[in-house]
């Protein structure tokens, strides 16, 4: 296919444009599989290194963490600015094999800084979601891509759900199977796209690559460049920051709460991703087009707000299980907003966008877990002048209504 007839242009067909986002789904499938095989292992890994040192193990998996984090920050917008200047597909075919290697170097790293050095090599290559997500905008009219957002946004909580589940069976036969199986799928989706995938961005559609949009700093200018893009920013970072309470604290809180054991959280967090699997890849579309996307968007916070309200205030376990469902409607928030802010730029900043709107997020992955942990901490311990082990959920339901408001003023003039 030339790159003149690519699945973005006009005389792209259906059938072209629906097995391209097949394969980004399976890209990004395999990508969530692949970083939840190691979930349940990883830590055990970093421990094993430290003589079994359980809490000194813990403080350098928080160092591995916030690592990963930053460099997620960092060469997002890079790697979208690139996508938009050399097209799409080169941009995620490297990433994927580059993610293929860096799973190899972890299989056989021999000390720490050797892991560390792949969790790093891991948060660059993982940055390609931010263009996997820039291939959409490319393809999809403007109207079917909050719906077909969700699809594709169904791929992160089928990863998550399959991974770990397969990563601790692989993990009790050998601490590094899961490295090499993951290390197998990433180059399996590097051969898969490097057959399979077309390229998305014509050439007369492509931008100049430019530093001050590439770094962090230069590419959040894109988001201020515009009143809506900028509110909607400002929703995502209060989002987000509410989301990292659930693999911050969650395990902790129902321990403390409810004295769950290993296998009820695992069955709980399963149900968690099932629910938000649902409505991802088959309710986004019709709630959208029941509604509209400003009040599918506004929908979607408030159940966000009222499922942490929910796990906040159950007295019982069971309880907190209604507000499963309840915060599985959130996931329509997030299609919504792609939707708005793709429409909102231009075809050839698509890639910058995404890279933009994943570093705010990893600004939230950054501050997140010390926010949530330090709130709960304070809740239970012996000097606190109010036991409120839900504080935690209470601060992040507060934050969504925040996001709530400053969405609902952002999107006051629009219809849909």
């Amino acid at each position: 296919m030339s790159e003149t007839s690519a699945v973005g242009a006009p005389s792209a067909s259906s059938s072209a444009r629906g097995a391209a986002v097949a394969f980004i789904f399976v890209t990004i499938l395999l990508d969530m599989l692949a970083l939840g095989l190691i979930m349940p292992i990883l830590p055990k890994l970093v421990e094993s290194f430290v003589d079994n040192d359980t809490a000194r193990a813990a403080r350098i998996f928080g160092v591995f963490g916030t690592a990963w984090a930053l460099m997620q920050f960092l060469f997002s917008p890079l790697l979208g600015s690139l996508s938009d200047r050399f097209g799409r597909r080169p941009v995620v075919l490297l990433s994927n094999f580059g993610l293929a290697l860096d799973y190899v170097l972890m299989a056989l790293a021999p000390s720490l800084i050797w892991l560390f050095i792949g969790r790093v090599i891991s948060g660059i290559t993982s940055a390609s979601i931010s263009t996997a997500f820039a291939y959409i905008s490319d393809i999809t009219p403007a109207e079917r891509r909050a719906a077909v957002f969700g699809k594709v946004g169904a791929a992160f909580g089928a990863g998550f759900i399959i991974g770990p589940a397969i990563g601790g069976l692989l993990g009790d036969a050998d601490p590094r199977l899961p490295f090499w199986v993951a290390a197998g799928l990433s180059f399996a989706n590097t051969m898969y796209g490097l057959l399979i995938l077309p390229e998305s961005l014509a050439r007369d559609r492509r931008a100049p690559f430019r530093w001050k949009s590439a770094n962090p700093v230069g590419a959040l200018h894109l988001l201020r460049s515009d009143r809506i893009l900028a509110g909607l920013s400002v929703v995502t970072f209060f989002t987000q920051l509410a989301h990292a309470v659930l693999p911050s604290t969650f395990v902790l809180y129902a321990t403390y709460r409810y004295g769950w054991d290993s296998k009820t959280v695992g069955v709980t967090l399963a149900m968690v991703g099932i629910c938000a699997m649902l409505v991802q890849g088959a309710g986004i579309g019709p709630i959208i087009r029941l509604f509209g996307e400003r009040r599918a968007l506004l929908l979607g916070l408030v159940c966000g707000a009222a499922g942490f309200f929910i796990f906040a205030i159950a007295p019982t376990g069971p309880l907190s299980w209604l507000g499963i469902p309840v915060m599985s409607l959130w996931g329509v928030s997030g299609a919504a907003i792609q939707s708005f802010m793709t429409k909102r730029v231009a075809p050839d900043q698509q890639g910058q966008l995404q890279g933009a709107n994943t570093s705010v997020q990893s600004i939230s992955q950054l501050l997140g877990p010390f926010v949530f942990t330090l709130t709960f901490a304070y809740f239970i311990g012996a000097q606190t002048p109010l036991h409120l082990p839900g504080a935690p959920f209470y601060l992040a339901s507060v934050l969504v209504v925040l996001a709530l408001g400053i969405a609902a003023r952002t999107l006051a003039g629009s219809r849909k």
